[in-house]
């Protein structure tokens, strides 16, 4: 009942149970990994697979980490192991002097205290039980579409909040370091806990790049053992293998109506936002003035599918989920549609590409 919690401003330990059915699975698929030859396994598959059963001192402590216990964030076993044994990147060996995690961490509590005194201010101006008051039935189509917008804005606040007291805890521990730079002097990088990117969330000109600053850890959890492991050898993705592992994602998060409903809306949205894209990438270096159109247009689109179909995550009944999408007539639906629609009929030819842009 851990939306329950949520919705009312609160957290209960089925958070906590979220966090360990991804530490089990990874950890479990991971050693599996290593019963395998590496012929034929996908990189990241070869980076995390396991050759050895960890013993049960090295999983409960992977499990039940006090830094990322409670939301986060999910990482590996195998950079659990080796920051534990002082391997790899942690090992003395390593390039540079073991660097100091207080400035990051630091960091990290500045913006943890920006964003609860943020979610704090607004909350009281955009509660949830709006959608439910007859008042705002009786709105015009576009403040109820701003007031949507305002809801899913001020709701992330608290999200960012408990993320980034969760980076904080991993990087004070000196797991959460992930390397050093290229600069010169080569600096620090503190990533490995990162969960969001309140900038790029905010300000995302697509919404193909939501998953990699939104839930960044989960969403590389998604991409490794749902995503990748759905597409066949020799063949490209689908609108199935992103439709599959989104209704991963909603059926971990639970099964409320509003999740599932948000996660099938946050496919179609991807998918919508990949014609915009297509169709942005068609457009010559010489008509400038027509790509800097769809670029707006993608981030407009992003804007607006995005707020309206994240009032399912947050109201999760099916009744107030519908009464609120219905109240701006579905057009966070049914624009993803038509978009994908047109992408059927409207097809640019693909660009040329070079062989680094194609790897990457």
């Amino acid at each position: 009942m851990s939306g329950d919690a949520w919705k009312e401003g609160g957290i209960d330990a089925t958070g906590a149970l979220m966090v360990l059915t991804l530490k089990v699975i990874s950890c479990a698929v991971n050693y599996n990994d290593g019963l395998l030859k590496e012929e034929g396994l996908r990189e990241a598959q070869k980076k995390f697979r396991l050759v050895k059963l960890p013993s049960l001192l090295e999983y409960i402590g992977y499990c039940l980490c006090c830094g990322s216990h409670f939301a986060g964030p999910v990482y590996e076993m195998k950079d659990y192991l080796d920051w534990a044994e002082e391997k790899g990147i942690w090992s003395p060996e390593a390039k540079g002097p073991s660097p100091s995690p207080y400035g990051a961490t630091i960091r990290a509590l500045l913006q943890a205290g920006f964003c609860m005194a943020m979610y704090l201010n607004l909350v009281p101006h955009f509660p949830l039980s709006k959608f439910t008051d007859p008042t705002y039935h009786e709105w015009c189509f576009w403040k109820k579409l701003s007031y949507q917008y305002m809801s899913g804005f001020t709701a992330r606040w608290k999200y960012y909040f408990i993320w980034s007291i969760s980076e904080a805890s991993i990087i004070i521990s000196g797991l959460g370091f992930s390397g050093w730079t290229d600069s010169s002097p080569p600096k620090p990088r503190w990533d490995r806990a990162k969960n969001v990117d309140i900038i790029g969330v905010e300000f995302a000109k697509s919404a193909v790049t939501i998953p990699a600053v939104w839930n960044i850890q989960v969403s590389t959890w998604l991409r490794h053992y749902v995503y990748e492991r759905l597409i066949q050898h020799g063949k490209k993705p689908g609108f199935f293998q992103l439709l599959a592992t989104q209704t991963v994602s909603a059926v971990w998060h639970g099964l409320y109506p509003g999740y599932i409903i948000f996660f099938v809306q946050s496919a179609l949205m991807i998918a919508g936002s990949r014609v915009i894209y297509r169709w942005q990438q068609a457009v010559p270096p010489t008509m400038a003035l027509a790509k800097n159109v769809l670029v707006i247009m993608n981030f407009a689109y992003t804007l607006l599918v995005l707020n309206y179909s994240c009032v399912g995550f947050m109201v999760l009944s099916l009744n107030e989920t519908l009464a609120s999408y219905g109240s701006v007539y579905y057009v966070g639906t049914i624009i993803p549609v038509v978009t994908i629609l047109l992408g059927k009929v409207i097809k640019p030819a693909r660009p040329a590409r070079s062989k680094a842009q194609k790897e990457q």
